[in-house]
């Protein structure tokens, strides 16, 4: 979260102090991590612009648009969503072949046709696709929002299974599609955070292997300080 034009607010990022105490407005524009462009920008004024009580609640689940991470290269994403396509096809595809093998009485069920479930399938992991590139502009853990995401969408997505069990729908049939979106979920989640991992961005790599320390702008200017005078977290000039 940003807060009175400082970069980062928290202490966690392993930043030099000098990133932490220094305001946005005193590092020279070539020095200031990148703030994801005028997409983010906007994303952060309606952030701003929601009550307290519901930012609170986003904070908590990581939605925080404390960016540190760079979104994953184009030819990476590509090669993983082809890979997750083509993994989820191939897994949902042995899954009937064993669930028919084990459970004959499934055999011509109508979701194990290829066309019925390939192109939920398709559909399903192009769109956790698009949305790990922006997960990592709006949380400051990514990955952490992520799997929780990849974990409640599969809970959604039985919620289907369940209805169709209770129209009349044979048990076995509908226990193996479930056990299929179970597995796309790993296959598609693992595929994008290994293939297409995300990078630390330039700015802040910069500053974290200690290559940018003090911008001259700020340099001596303000240090954190602890003594009676002033309290432990108090701000003064050297």
């Amino acid at each position: 979260m940003y807060g009175h034009g400082l970069w980062p607010v928290r202490p966690t990022t392993g930043l030099p102090s000098a990133v932490i105490v220094c305001g946005m407005s005193e590092w020279p524009s070539s020095e200031r991590p990148a703030h994801g462009g005028p997409l983010l920008g906007f994303a952060e004024e309606v952030f701003d612009g929601i009550p307290p009580e519901v930012r609170r609640w986003l904070e908590v689940v990581k939605v925080d648009l404390d960016v540190r991470r760079e979104p994953p290269s184009w030819t990476r994403w590509m090669l993983a969503l082809v890979v997750a396509d083509v993994g989820s096809l191939i897994s949902n595809a042995i899954l009937v072949a064993i669930g028919t093998t084990i459970f004959p009485s499934t055999l011509g069920f109508v979701h194990f046709q290829p066309t019925d479930y390939g192109k939920l399938t398709l559909i399903g992991v192009t769109i956790a696709c698009v949305g790990w590139p922006v997960v990592a502009r709006i949380s400051s853990q990514p990955r952490w929002l992520f799997l929780r995401l990849a974990v409640l969408v599969t809970l959604v997505l039985w919620l289907p299974d369940l209805w169709i069990l209770v129209r009349g729908e044979p048990i076995r049939g509908v226990g193996v599609l479930m056990v299929m979106h179970l597995s796309i979920a790993f296959i598609t989640y693992n595929t994008l955070v290994h293939l297409a991992p995300l990078g630390l961005s330039n700015n802040l790599a910069r500053f974290a292997s200690g290559r940018g320390q003090a911008a001259p702008a700020c340099a001596g200017k303000t240090e954190a300080s602890s003594g009676p005078e002033s309290g432990s977290n108090s701000l003064k000039p050297r």
